[in-house]
């Protein structure tokens, strides 16, 4: 798309995006309490402008990585939806493989499927991986990396664990995450703010799953207490909340179905960082004009 004075504005958008322009702005930016920036220091960016032809393309390659990124988080979506539906199939709607139709099943708590808070041993000397809050997503499993902290004081859990938010307004929003790609002994630790859920006699896939369930999360919300703006999810009343207690052969029959979604959910997040990670090393390079079209085009069919 054309823009004004031969500028294509897709080009735009990248040149907008680039590390030299946000460095820029932060060196444009003036004020302590309210920072501002004025339009007439926006203006004196400047950059490299190559033909309209090389700006068609340098945002055709750019754009294609975005693509990617956009194929693999819709196919999340529908990995996550379908993770969701098929819970609901066999433990809400009681409509799963060698169950009678209308059979009633022993009803319990969920406690005596899934531990919550265990204890788990992290090592006090250190840096350790550290998941906050806001790493969580509120629509998928998947938690955006970690960082490395010194081992301190937090929730405690260890790759295939859940985490769950019980402070308000993070559990209404839907923050959840599976643990997935913690380093060395794949143990980490986290917010003072998780219920770490992990399975007991049940698996990864429905412990995560239920989690997601709405019911599960309006007994969560109903428990919570303390002052306004700080409310919290009491441990001991969320893993009161009463479920069906199938047979260890039908958790793990269903985990045997959901788990690969869900882990295909996470190689898809792991391939979005890595495009997106190789997008942000190009982007500069093409639009100063140091990386010729074909190498990038070259390096693009290498990560796709």
């Amino acid at each position: 798309m054309r823009g004004i004075n031969g500028l294509s504005t897709n080009y735009l958008r990248y040149v907008i995006g680039s590390p030299a322009f946000a460095a820029h702005v932060r060196s444009i930016t003036t004020g302590v309490n309210v920072p501002h920036i004025s339009g007439r220091d926006i203006k004196r960016f400047r950059f490299h402008l190559p033909s309209p032809g090389e700006q068609e393309r340098i945002g055709s390659i750019l754009g294609a990585y975005d693509d990617l990124i956009e194929v693999n988080r819709r196919r999340i979506a529908v990995l996550e939806e379908m993770a969701r539906r098929l819970f609901e199939e066999w433990f809400v709607h009681l409509r799963f493989p060698g169950h009678g139709q209308g059979a009633p099943l022993p009803t319990g708590s969920v406690e005596e499927l899934i531990d919550f808070d265990p204890a788990t041993q992290l090592p006090r000397s250190g840096e350790k991986p550290f998941i906050p809050m806001t790493l969580l997503s509120t629509n998928s499993s998947l938690i955006d990396s970690h960082e490395w902290r010194e081992a301190g004081s937090g929730a405690k859990f260890k790759n295939g664990d859940t985490l769950f938010a019980r402070i308000t307004p993070c559990l209404e929003n839907g923050k959840t995450g599976l643990v997935r790609g913690l380093p060395g002994d794949g143990v980490g630790f986290g917010s003072t703010e998780f219920i770490v859920m992990r399975g007991r006699r049940a698996g990864p896939a429905f412990t995560y799953l239920l989690a997601r369930h709405d019911a599960f999360r309006f007994h969560a919300q109903k428990s919570m207490s303390g002052a306004t703006g700080r409310q919290r999810a009491r441990t001991e009343s969320v893993r009161t909340f009463p479920f069906v207690n199938p047979s260890k052969q039908t958790l793990d029959s269903f985990d045997a179905l959901a788990w690969p979604m869900l882990d295909l959910v996470g190689n898809l997040g792991e391939a979005n960082k890595r495009l997106a990670a190789s997008r942000d090393l190009l982007l500069p390079r093409l639009i100063s004009g140091d990386l010729t079209f074909s190498a990038a085009e070259r390096e693009l069919e290498a990560v796709a």
